[in-house]
């Protein structure tokens, strides 16, 4: 069947009306199978299809990569700074934690207000934050911060719990009562002495990566106002962007922590599976991680030195091995010489040219560099997004199946994608499973022979949308694929996976850069993502909107 056209306004509500019903939802189904590509995966060659898995364990091609540091400078900081150039100010006694904070507020308050919106922040705790920079303050002051994150202010997406705050999941269905206790790793970065300024919106449970959700007033991209930021960590993407924070924890199930970063024009990484405990995340699954969106390649590794670690509430964490104290911030020293790379020029192939130009340049530059490009085959890579569309989709649907029998509203469009995915049979969801067994088998294999793997982060820059569509909601599945199209891979193996900002298309949209690297191997993808960050071919860049402010 033909490819819908994108859908909005009173004729999204009717075809979510229609969805409910078992005709509808049958036609709807079948449209959605065929746009996202589910429709192929039954003609895929038997030989791919691995066994049913039994546990969520990352399949890794070989140890991490064991490479002395090459002792080379860190990355100059970018126009917003990082946690080192504040923590580096308070030292200095140029500027204090409690001016750091108020500063921040101002600035987040100050977005709110532009029209459209820029504003990153649902929820604010602004006593306990300035009570937190106080201490902080005073530590500062008698010389003995807690270390290197003492004193710097971050942000918390909406679907990890902040004491005090309530953890939503972009939703009005969800329990409003305040959390009463932080996620693990909320509660990590406090005991470094972060200052947590409060949570931000994300679109609803997370199953858009375009950055809308009628239920929130959602941020624009900073960028261009006119197109959408990304999503679902839509908030923490934008927090970082203008500079609010030099980093914001964010989750990603299918690209939710990359697609905003990507499209915003900072860093971001998913961590391997189990490396960050899960405890206080609401949403559950086998695809979703946590992790950091950043201002550099420093604010990532010193986000996960802080909160990675073995955690009694989630039995995950156990399957990874401890990460020696710092390992990560000296990785950044590195370089790239003798890295090799792998290229699957089929995935390349499928992604616009912009993109495709911007990436090649950054891998001949890292080429330059000394790294080594390789040429790699994955016969099921191009498959990875709609096995994922059915992991993620299926789980969520699991998640939601309550709220759905009791009739309560979401937004129309995932309501009709409910409606598609309750359509999906039994055989469907185990053969999907089938098929993420010998994804994983097939990557683990490749990886044993390469030690990153060089994607597009997104198939194109950021959506445009008209005001109507951005505030009512619309359905595009042309511009969802494009978001999704290679981040699954990460998700569905449960690797490393980071995107890196690395230029502007014709329009000065930002364009990432995908870097995935083997199990528990994060020290070699801050390494790549670094080593073009030193040599100027990534950059986070200043946000138009920031300068028509004045």
């Amino acid at each position: 069947m033909p490819s819908p056209p994108r859908i909005s306004g009173r004729f999204l509500k009717s075809l979510a009306a229609l969805a409910k019903t078992r005709a509808g939802s049958a036609i709807v189904y079948r449209v959605t199978r065929a746009d996202l590509r589910i429709d192929a995966l039954p003609a895929v060659a038997p030989h791919l299809f691995g066994d049913i898995p039994l546990d969520n364990r990352p399949v890794g091609g070989r140890a991490p990569r064991d490479v002395e540091s090459a002792d080379l400078p860190l990355p100059a900081p970018p126009w917003s700074g990082t946690s080192a150039t504040r923590t580096a100010a308070y030292a200095a006694g140029t500027t204090t934690p409690v001016a750091a904070v108020r500063e921040a507020f101002a600035a987040a308050r100050k977005l709110a207000s532009l029209t459209p919106s820029l504003g990153p922040f649902l929820d604010l705790c602004e006593s306990v934050a300035l009570e937190e920079a106080a201490a902080s303050s005073e530590r500062w002051a008698r010389g003995a911060p807690r270390g290197h994150l003492d004193g710097v202010p971050v942000a918390v997406k909406e679907q990890t719990a902040v004491a005090g705050l309530p953890a939503r999941a972009g939703s009005d269905l969800t329990d409003a009562t305040p959390a009463a206790r932080d996620a693990t790793c909320v509660a990590r970065l406090r005991a470094a002495g972060a200052i947590v300024l409060g949570s931000t919106p994300m679109t609803e449970f997370g199953m858009t990566p375009l950055g809308f959700n009628p239920k929130r007033v959602m941020p624009r991209n900073p960028h261009a106002t006119a197109h959408v930021a990304g999503g679902s960590s839509t908030g923490s993407g934008v927090a970082v962007a203008t500079g609010v924070v030099p980093f914001a924890l964010g989750g990603d199930g299918g690209g939710s922590i990359r697609i905003p970063s990507a499209l915003c024009g900072v860093f971001g990484i998913k961590p391997t599976w189990g490396r960050i405990s899960l405890y206080g995340d609401v949403l559950s699954g086998t695809v979703g991680h946590l992790g950091p969106l950043a201002s550099s390649t420093l604010d990532l590794a010193r986000c996960l030195e802080a909160v990675c670690g073995l955690d009694p509430d989630d039995d995950q964490t156990a399957l990874a091995p401890p990460l020696r104290e710092g390992s990560l911030t000296r990785a950044l020293g590195r370089g790239v010489r003798g890295l090799r790379i792998g290229v699957e020029a089929g995935e390349w192939s499928a992604t616009s040219t912009s993109i495709a130009d911007a990436g090649q340049a950054a891998l001949r530059a890292l080429e330059r560099e000394g790294a080594v490009l390789v040429d790699v085959r994955l016969e099921l890579a191009r498959h990875a997004a709609a096995i994922g569309y059915l992991a993620i989709g299926l789980e969520a649907l699991a998640t939601c199946w309550n709220w759905l029998s009791r009739g309560a509203v979401f937004n129309p469009d995932l309501a009709v994608s409910h409606a598609a995915l309750s359509r999906a049979t039994a055989i469907e969801a185990i053969q999907a499973q089938r098929l993420r067994a010998g994804l994983r088998r097939e990557l683990a294999h490749t990886m044993r022979d390469v030690d990153l793997l060089a994607l597009p982060a997104t198939a194109t820059t950021a959506t445009r949308v008209t005001d109507g569509e951005f505030d009512g909601g619309f359905i595009d599945p042309q511009a969802i694929d494009a978001m999704c199209r290679f981040n699954f891979l990460g998700n569905l193996t449960g690797l490393p996976a980071m995107s890196v900002p690395v230029g502007l298309d014709a329009q000065s949209l930002p364009i990432g850069l995908q870097l995935l690297g083997d199990a528990w191997d994060e020290a070699t993808v801050l390494a790549a993502g670094a080593h073009l960050e030193r040599i100027g071919v990534a950059s986070v860049p200043k946000p138009r909107s920031l300068a028509n402010q004045a």
